[in-house]
Formats: structure tokens, C-alpha cells, sequence
């Protein structure tokens, strides 16, 4: 959380065009993708964060299709298992959390409320001799994978590797039967009601890769992982994501390529400006509620567009490289990011690729095929009925290339109240901005929404720094001639 705050944070440096929003509760979760609000600040800016129980990114390019998979597991570390379904062969490779938490900070939905139309306060002099001012750990696969022959004919044994403090193994099988009992055999407890899924792949034709956390490796050595498949694929494999989930599950999905993309099989909608009503007494939009009734409108199958847009390579890499710290102002100082990446070891333990390396790696996959430089991320978002995630989640290339912004201003307002000064230039309390001064509150000398100039002066002084305003340009002016 305190990494996900700084980026918020500091990101704003980029570019003030991207903010934050986010809505939802962190829920722990025994298994995801296939494995088995501080109080709001007096500002006119909506933030929070926005914590899913799944966040996924998918870049797509037509030489090659990478899947991020950030894993949340609470349990014993034996009993960790992820099995995903996949088209032949798959790279294997860690990511990081700073990847996800940089690119959540540069696309999350940041609502600005409408300017505050309030009398000013004017200037006044007396006795107060100023003016008023409103103040407002389990085994791992054996890397020669002597079980392929066991069961040799039915499930192969493509691939085998260990990755990170990961082993994994890629299988093939075209019996979902086999499939089951190599799974079961190797640690893999599937209940009743997943055999029906994998059975599912396994009939569509698909292969699958499985993984393992690596002996004397604990829950807090999670990672992120990143499967890269070549060719453009635009499924992700939401039945698997299903498992182990509750009646709702919250997802957020970029998609990274060089446009705009959009839900092909399931509806999705936009929330207009024309909808957003701030409210001034909690500083905050309806924008969540309207989410909801959304999301309520399509029986739980509905995925918001949140925002597409052309972010510069440039910009994301050095929020992931910084772990997050963007310029050299911010008062925490340079982040090494190599503390978000795990260096790949051999089995002797001998470091094979260094954190650095794996850092690069990762962000090299993530814009792998992408012309230009710049890249479109397109971020969708649902709070998923289970009873909806039947069939995997297709995108498409949307008909509409435009951007969608991801800075929202509402065009409605309520419950704006205004400050009421009274004649000593002091705030004496607030009254609704239609209120005319007779009927605001009143300390029985009177009151008023600006406070009373002195009677002794037609016209208040020159301040100071008006005055030195003037010199200042008069002492320019000659600098400008020559």
C-alpha cells in the first residue's frame, strides 16, 4: 500500500493530465486466475485507491501476446497451485508489483469538482489592519519431470523450468481424465467443480501451464508472473479466473497495444460527465453509484470503460524503473525498483539473471511489437458476478480509435455552501450558495458574504505587493525596448 501511495504521489510530475480514482475493497483470496479509504482530504479532488482482487495487463502486438497475472495467495505455501490454459509453448517470466502499481497510478480515474462559485472576499481595512481571507513453504516438479512417463501418451511434459521462486511445467493432453490425475498425482487437489473447466480446455484443444512455489519459499515471496505466447491473442481466460472466487469478483484489465480496444463478448459502458454530480458537503461524485447501477443494469456481466489512452513509453518505463519515484524532487528520494524484481537462480542457487535484468526483461515484453513511442492503454473494469465468468473474456479493436480521457468533471453540484463574513472581516459561518445576505446568519451587527470596508476610507489602500507589482514592470520595460 505505501508503494501504490507513492506512485499516487508522485506521478503527478509526468503529467498532470493523469490521476486517480479507484473504488472497491481488497478481499484475500485462497485462489485467483487458477490457483487452487482514509477518510477524503478537504481538497476538490476525488482520490482513492482502487484495490481489486485481480489485476491483469495483456499486450498485444501481432508478433507476440504477453499476459501479466498479478497473484494474490493467503494459505500455507504448500498448497499453493496456478494452472492456466494456453496455446503451445508459453515464455515464463516474473513482473513485479511497481509494473501493475505505475500503470494503475497513470490510467486510474481522477474526478475534479467544478469550480467553487462563491462570492469572494474583498479586501477591507480598520481595525484589524489586514484584510479577510476564506480558509477554509511445498515440493517443487523435479526439472527432468519423471512423472511424463507414467503417464506418457496422455499428459506430456512440454517444458520444465524453475522461475523465480516458482517451478513450473507446461502440459499437453488431450484427455481431460489424464489431465485430472497428473494434476492430483503432482499435488494438485481439483475439486468436483473445476474438472468440468479444465475438461472444457482440454476439448478446445488447449495446453496448460502449472506452477508450484519452490521448496522453503513462504507466501511472501509472491510475485507477479508474465506468460508470453507468440502470434496476437485477444482471450484471456476468465473460466479459470473464476475459480476459487465469490459470488463477485472485482478485475481490472488493461490492454496495452497501439489502439483503443473493447469487450467483444461481454457489454460494456462509459459513464458521461453529463452524469457526475459533485457533492460539497463529502467532497466527492456519484461516480461510484453510478458504477454500480451500471453494473446491476447487466446482471453482473457489464465492464465499465474506464479510460484509453496514448501514454509515452518513455513515461511508464521510468515509473516501473523508479519503482515508482518520478524526478528528483520527491522527498523520499530515489527508489531502486531492483527490490520489486527477484534475480532467476539454477538449482545450485547461482544467480542466472539479476533483478535489473529480470526489471528489463519485463519491461521490454510490455511493449514488445509496438510501433511508435508511444502505446495505447486501454483499462477496463468489473465487479464480475461469478455466474458470469462461464466464457473467457474477448477484446477487439474498437471501431472508435479516439482517447477517453481518464480526468472526469462532473457537470452538476450540490450542497455548495459559501462562507458568511461579518463586519469584523471574520468567517462567523458558512450559509448555501443561494442565499442572499439577509437571510445568512447573523451575529446582530449585521452580516454579509463579503465583509464591510472602513467607513473612514473611500477606497482600501494599495497592498504592498501591488506596489512592488508596478516597480517591478516599470523596471522591465526598459530591458524590453532594448
Amino acid at each position: 500500500m505505501r508503494r501504490a501511495a507513492r506512485v499516487l504521489a508522485t506521478l503527478a510530475a509526468v503529467g498532470a493530465a493523469f490521476g486517480v480514482v479507484s473504488i472497491g475493497g481488497q478481499r484475500d483470496a485462497a485462489a485467483c486466475g487458477g490457483c487452487f479509504q482514509p477518510p477524503i482530504p478537504p481538497t476538490e479532488t476525488q482520490t482513492a485507491t482502487d484495490i481489486t482482487d485481480e489485476r491483469m495487463l495483456l499486450t498485444v502486438s501481432p508478433q507476440q501476446t504477453t499476459l501479466y497475472d498479478q497473484i494474490t495467495y493467503s494459505g500455507n505455501p504448500t498448497t499453493f497451485a496456478w494452472v492456466l490454459p494456453i496455446r503451445g509453448n508459453v515464455t515464463v517470466g516474473l513482473s513485479a508489483d511497481v509494473l501493475f502499481d505505475s500503470v494503475d497510478a497513470l490510467t486510474a480515474t481522477q474526478i475534479i469538482s467544478p469550480v467553487r462559485n462563491c462570492p469572494p472576499a474583498p479586501s477591507c481595512s480598520g481595525g484589524n489592519g489586514g484584510g479577510c481571507s476564506d480558509s477554509s513453504e511445498g515440493a517443487g516438479f523435479a526439472s527432468e519431470a519423471p512423472e511424463a512417463e507414467a503417464d506418457a501418451g496422455a499428459v506430456q511434459v512440454t517444458k520444465a523450468q524453475n522461475v523465480g521462486p516458482y517451478a513450473t511445467v507446461q502440459l499437453s493432453s488431450t484427455s481431460s481424465t489424464a489431465l485430472d490425475q497428473w494434476l492430483t498425482t503432482n499435488g494438485y487437489d481439483i475439486p468436483a467443480a473445476v474438472q468440468p473447466v479444465l475438461a472444457a480446455y482440454v476439448a478446445e484443444g488447449f495446453d496448460f501451464l502449472a506452477m508450484k512455489l519452490l521448496p522453503n519459499t513462504g507466501v511472501s515471496s509472491m510475485r507477479p508472473v508474465r506468460v508470453t505466447s507468440t502470434g496476437a491473442s485477444l482471450t484471456l481466460p476468465l473460466r479459470m479466473a473464476a475459480i476459487g472466487t465469490g459470488t463477485t469478483v472485482g478485475i481490472t484489465i488493461w490492454v496495452v497495444a497501439d489502439g483503443r480496444y473493447q469487450p467483444q463478448n461481454f457489454p460494456f459502458f462509459r459513464i458521461n460527465d453529463s452524469q457526475l454530480v459533485w457533492d460539497w458537503s463529502s467532497q466527492s461524485s456519484n461516480y461510484t453509484a453510478l458504477r454500480q447501477q451500471e453494473e446491476a443494469s447487466y446482471d453482473g456481466k457489464g465492464w465499465e470503460l474506464e479510460s484509453s489512452l496514448s501514454l509515452a513509453q518513455s513515461t511508464v518505463t521510468s515509473a516501473i524503473v523508479s519503482g515508482g519515484v518520478v524526478g528528483a524532487g520527491s522527498a523520499a528520494g530515489p527508489s531502486d525498483a531492483s527490490q520489486d524484481y527477484l534475480p532467476v537462480t539454477d538449482a545450485s542457487g547461482n544467480v542466472t539473471e539479476t533483478a535489473d535484468e529480470v526489471r528489463d526483461a519485463d519491461v521490454a515484453a510490455l511493449f514488445a511489437g509496438i510501433s511508435g513511442a508511444n502505446a495505447t492503454f486501454t483499462r477496463m473494469r468489473s465487479d464480475i458476478a461469478h455466474a458470469a465468468m462461464t466464457v473467457d473474456f474477448v477484446v477487439e479493436a474498437s471501431p472508435d480509435q479516439s482517447q477517453l480521457t481518464n480526468i472526469r468533471n462532473p457537470t452538476q453540484e450540490i450542497n455548495l455552501t459559501c462562507p458568511v463574513y461579518g463586519n469584523d472581516c471574520t468567517i462567523i459561518g458558512n450559509a448555501p450558495a443561494t442565499a442572499t445576505p439577509s437571510s445568512s446568519p447573523s451575529t446582530g451587527g449585521g452580516s454579509t458574504f463579503a465583509c464591510a470596508t472602513s467607513k473612514g476610507s473611500r477606497e482600501a489602500p494599495m497592498s504592498l505587493s501591488a506596489i512592488l507589482a508596478i516597480v517591478g514592470l516599470a523596471l522591465l520595460r526598459p530591458r524590453r525596448r532594448k
